[in-house]
């Protein structure tokens, strides 16, 4: 499995979010660039990069930080964050983004993703769905910043593109982002039996290694960790030691 360290970026700045609340944000460096450059140094080859202004907004304001990364470390670099037209995407991918991390419009305008996955390949997209699990225990989507539910669940929301070749997915619960909490360990196994192909991302709630191991053990391909990462409670000598794929 892959361990893949996330930057969040915030007016410049490297943050992180409480249950992605833009009201609880954890400053952690004003030099994403250094940030990035102290992963590289690790046994990892990708970096999760949030465009926080740009899920805010729809502006992106954060172009420089991340052609300063993409130029200036080895890293292959998923950019998500109010990516909602075709001139942004191309705007990232040319500015040495390696994926495109779409969320709410996959849910909102899926035809449009469905463009997407045809003109660029399913190597360069990412498809992001975030999900609440119900009081039935159905993962159901919600979009934009996660302030809105849907009424579709997780489940159709990978039915709609499986067609199109999707490759790339990334699942956060949502209740459980930048809490510490543990991961959704239930969830990503449903995934991975339901779609063994996937390339799943797991998302939210790791709090050290040992939770990396759990997610390996339940077949996930790769996991993203921020907070535990930036906090130290994963080590750089963790992930060192950690097998990696490819």
């Amino acid at each position: 499995m892959n361990i893949i360290p996330a930057i969040d970026l915030k007016d410049g700045a490297c943050v992180r979010l409480f249950k992605g609340d833009f009201e609880q944000t954890t400053e952690y460096s004003r030099k994403p660039l250094t940030v990035a450059q102290r992963f590289s140094e690790l046994s990892v080859a990708e970096l999760h990069i949030v465009d926080l202004d740009g899920a805010r907004t729809g502006s992106q304001q954060n172009q420089a930080v991340v052609e300063g990364i993409a130029g200036q470390t080895t890293l292959a670099i998923q950019i998500g964050g109010g990516i909602r037209d075709t001139r942004t995407l191309l705007g990232w991918l040319d500015r040495g983004a390696a994926r495109c991390v779409v969320g709410s419009l996959a849910v909102t305008e899926p035809a449009t993703v469905e463009e997407w996955l045809d003109e660029f390949g399913p190597e360069r997209v990412v498809l992001a769905l975030d999900v609440n699990i119900g009081e039935d225990g159905v993962p159901m989507l919600t979009t934009h910043g996660w302030t809105r539910p849907s009424t579709t669940s997780l489940w159709d929301g990978i039915e709609r593109y499986r067609d199109r070749g999707l490759k790339h997915l990334l699942c956060t619960d949502v209740s459980r982002d930048g809490a510490l909490a543990g991961p959704n360990l239930e969830l990503y196994a449903q995934i991975v039996g339901r779609y063994p192909a996937l390339r799943l991302q797991a998302s939210g709630g790791v709090r050290s290694i040992d939770d990396m191991t759990a997610l390996r053990a339940a077949g996930v391909p790769a996991a993203i960790t921020g907070r535990a990462l930036l906090d130290g409670r994963i080590t750089a000598e963790e992930i060192r030691s950690f097998p990696q794929d490819g």
